[in-house]
């Protein structure tokens, strides 16, 4: 008969967990609630030298405001207050 090995369970090093703080965006900071299309100097610094919208992780905007903020880009490009690509 063949005998069967018994698996030795090797402790695991239990990590501390990392607790992330949560940061509030920009707008949600300063308690703006409508994002303007003619604040062309704001929403330049949402986009790269290329003209493209960054995410919302590299923005650090939450989604509700990154919502708001394509918008406003989108007009303001529409308006020819931004290019649309360079």
């Amino acid at each position: 008969m063949a005998r069967f090995k018994t698996a030795k369970k090797k402790k695991m090093r239990s990590r501390p967990k990392r607790v992330r703080e949560q940061m509030e965006c920009r707008f949600c900071r300063d308690q703006i609630s409508y994002i303007d299309y003619k604040d062309v100097e704001l929403l330049q610094k949402l986009l790269t030298q290329r003209g493209k919208i960054f995410s919302r992780k590299r923005s650090g905007n939450c989604a509700g405001c990154q919502r708001k903020a394509q918008k406003a880009i989108k007009r303001a490009r529409f308006m020819a207050l931004l290019p649309y690509a360079t």
